[in-house]
């Protein structure tokens, strides 16, 4: 089913050029499977549970507990115990289940497809390709982080055990997981923290309810009995993305859902009018700008720093938990989204090539005089930028033109190239621009 997740092809990978060397990675991953966000299709005829017991693995964990005199940092360090606990989700009536999830947590196979893709990107990155080291010595080779939502930081922890197990640390060695504030955030279009975002966020949700009407309306008479009667519409009650919600999610889990929705026609019309609500917005510049221009330029700012310091920047591989409107947002922004909502665990990832000249032949110098004499070594000329996405290689368009591309590979883009558009993207003031929302209409 499309809601499941697309485990990462380790054997199908493209090997790059023999002239590229690998440099850098890059991957932003979706959260693993959770449940949905809102109680949706509970009452008959489509009796989608309402309490879901998939999180049995989450229930028990450590928490660090300070002694009651401990005063300074020092002290906490000397104090601290490991207290064992367990979480249990608590009805109204007062009864728990010590395995049911909260709204939007990651369930059980969440949990084990974040680990399956973590261990993915062991097989590739460390035993195939041999980019990453077996072993964490130097935590400047790795950079995690996460969303603040717990799904996404579960997520995380997940993909990285499987990357690096705790048998991989180096003594001393205890990876970080970054989160930052949410008014900092830029893993996601950020409407909490960018008025004008917001605002086009719900004028162009506005527009797709008016023109998706008239796809939608067929879908009454097979599915309203569903939601007691009500038409299918995108601001409807339900709304249609709570509803693809709840059935993604419950066909990801394996929960059972009514027979209409296993059937393409119809799920296709559903997810063309929801992609519309979310995404339509990503088709002017300034949304782009606004939502996804800053987490391009942090992207393309470390990845210009490793081209320009070469060894002296250890930054190997940067892992990103985010979401699905994140990774549907960056391929919306650089032209190269296929209209479908993400996958659970689903990821994009941008690898950093360098290009090497081979070595020259022997002169007769070397000839005569061995390794005494002068040798030409390798030498960067160029850097280049390769987009993936669920197994894909993806072309950008503004790396089409000659010159901008890898002679005969378009999917390797220039890093000039590359940087130049990202240029375009990034806001010159983000929190000026996010502050002018009272001076425009809504589009």
């Amino acid at each position: 089913m499309p809601a499941r997740e697309v485990p990462l092809d380790v054997d199908g990978y493209p090997m790059a050029p023999p002239e590229l060397v690998l440099e850098q990675v890059h991957v932003y991953a979706r959260h693993g499977e959770r449940t949905p966000v809102g109680v949706r299709l509970v009452d008959p005829p489509a009796s989608i549970p309402q309490h879901w017991t998939m999180c049995q693995n989450g229930r028990q964990f450590r928490a660090a507990v300070a002694g009651s005199h401990a005063l300074d940092e020092t002290s906490i360090q000397q104090h601290d115990a490991s207290l064992l606990l367990r979480r249990a989700v608590e009805r109204r009536d007062g009864s728990f289940h010590d395995s049911e999830c909260m709204l939007g947590e990651l369930t059980d196979i969440g949990r084990a497809t974040t680990y399956n893709l973590g261990v993915a990107l062991r097989k590739l990155y460390v035993d195939k390709l041999n980019f990453l080291p077996d072993r964490i010595g130097h935590e400047g080779h790795v950079y995690f982080r996460s969303t603040q939502v717990p799904r996404t930081i579960e997520s995380l922890q997940q993909i990285v055990h499987g990357l690096y197990p705790t048998t991989k640390y180096d003594n001393g060695i205890v990876p970080r997981i970054l989160i930052r504030n949410p008014r900092d955030e830029n893993l996601l279009g950020n409407t909490m923290a960018c008025r004008r975002l917001e605002v086009l966020n719900a004028g162009f949700a506005i527009a797709a309810a008016k023109a998706m009407e008239h796809t939608l309306e067929p879908l009454d008479e097979k599915l309203s009995k569903y939601i007691r009667g009500n038409p299918i519409r995108i601001d409807g009650q339900p709304r249609l993305s709570g509803i693809f919600d709840t059935v993604r999610s419950a066909q990801a889990n394996g929960v059972k859902v009514p027979p209409e929705f296993h059937d393409k026609a119809i799920m296709d019309t559903i997810e063309r009018a929801v992609v519309t609500e979310w995404f339509a917005g990503y088709k002017t510049e300034e949304f782009r700008r606004l939502a996804m221009g800053r987490l391009l330029d942090d992207l393309s700012r470390k990845m210009t720093h490793k081209a320009d310091y070469g060894e002296k920047d250890p930054l190997k591989i940067l892992i990103h938990s985010t979401h699905d409107t994140a990774l549907a947002g960056l391929a919306s922004t650089l032209d190269v989204f296929d209209e479908r909502w993400p996958a659970f665990t689903a990821s994009i990832t941008f690898e950093l090539f360098r290009k090497v000249e081979p070595e020259s032949p022997k002169s007769f110098l070397q000839s005569l005089f061995g390794t005494f004499a002068p040798t030409s070594s390798k030498r960067t000329s160029e850097h280049f930028v390769r987009m993936r996405y669920q197994n894909r290689n993806l072309s950008l368009p503004f790396c089409f033109e000659e010159g901008s591309h890898l002679k005969g590979s378009p999917e390797f883009c220039t890093l000039t190239a590359f940087q130049q558009r990202v240029k375009e993207l990034t806001p010159q003031d983000w929190e000026k621009d996010c502050l002018t929302a009272a001076s425009h209409t809504r589009s």
